[in-house]
């Protein structure tokens, strides 16, 4: 499930709507479930704001009594409070098996939009004859940049959501070897056959998707197959030139700063991105850094630049511009 946050939503204490426990089991939220609906369910309740309460009561019955909703609302819900400004991590999901594409699909207009955040993706289950294929499974998982650069075998841990007799929901790990293959874009799905439910009447099991996405790398960042660095640089580095040695994903490169630079420039280095049949772009990104002039000396050093190097940036920018 891929979901984008582009502003904060409220949270929803579902528990708290359902007056039920954090623990409770599917039977007793069904039963608090009715309770509230025959006090709240708008062609018989007078209250007011019965349209309203009936639709909470519904959004948090669809996510309760379902194992898999519940299970990844139960991961966020720990650290929120009803009504608190929410964004949850872009990972929030990550190592949670899900059944079909994600979630079934449903009327997401019924719902409010921190649901349709959370759970607005689905996918079908397939069926053959007389026997049924076991369902697909999904999850998103968190890979190395170097990994996908030079391919890896990976144990990853995913989260498989169960119910037991009595209706209360758990959490299995389930552990895999997976391997990353090399030059993997982020997005992309890692198929393992027969590795989602199993068939019925002899019916073929399903697969498992591994949706792929990068750790987040505070060096990096990637566009495609194209990957970008941000290169600090010493102001002498910037005007005269220099060679330096950089550590990249794939390993330590030479690396010649032009002189002349300014800040922002694009150093490109062809086909040193992610490896494909058309391999990505490396870029450098120059940073000037400008030492501090802590030191009498430094500050000295400062003041003699003004002196014998007149120069106005800002006039600079305007004439250029």
């Amino acid at each position: 499930m891929l979901i984008e946050w582009n502003d904060s939503v409220e949270f929803k204490d579902y528990y708290q709507t359902l007056g039920v426990d954090r623990d409770a089991a599917i039977p007793d939220i069904k039963k608090a479930y009715r309770k509230l609906a025959r006090k709240y369910h708008p062609d018989i309740s007078k209250e007011p704001d019965a349209a309203l309460r009936m639709q909470e009561i519904n959004e948090a019955k669809a996510v309760l009594t379902d194992p898999e909703k519940r299970a990844a609302y139960d991961q966020l819900g720990e650290r929120y409070h009803a009504g608190q400004d929410f964004r949850p991590p872009p990972d929030w999901d990550a190592g949670f098996e899900f059944s079909g594409g994600g979630f079934e699909d449903i009327d997401l207009g019924e719902f409010s939009d921190f649901f349709a955040n959370l759970f607005g993706r689905g996918g079908p289950r397939t069926y053959r004859g007389h026997s049924m294929q076991g369902g697909d499974r999904h999850a998103r998982i968190y890979v190395d940049l170097e990994d996908a650069y030079r391919g890896a075998v990976r144990t990853v841990t995913l989260h498989v959501p169960q119910t037991d007799a009595q209706g209360h929901v758990s959490v299995r790990e389930h552990n895999l070897k997976v391997r990353i293959p090399k030059g993997i874009k982020e997005g992309q799905h890692i198929r393992l056959a027969g590795q989602g439910q199993p068939g019925i009447g002899g019916g073929e099991p399903g697969n498992l998707y591994l949706e792929v996405h990068f750790t987040p790398n505070p060096d990096y960042r990637v566009e495609g197959r194209d990957v970008f660095a941000t290169l600090r640089v010493a102001p002498w580095e910037a005007a005269l030139g220099a060679a330096i040695d950089v550590p990249t994903p794939s390993g330590q490169v030479h690396l010649k700063i032009p002189k002349g630079s300014q800040g922002g420039r694009k150093l490109r280095l062809k086909g040193r991105g992610l490896p494909g049949d058309e391999p990505g772009d490396l870029y450098f990104v120059l940073e000037v850094v400008l030492p501090p002039a802590h030191t009498d000396k430094a500050r000295r050093l400062y003041e003699s630049m003004a002196r014998d190097m007149p120069f106005n940036p800002r006039q600079t920018r305007q004439a250029n511009g």
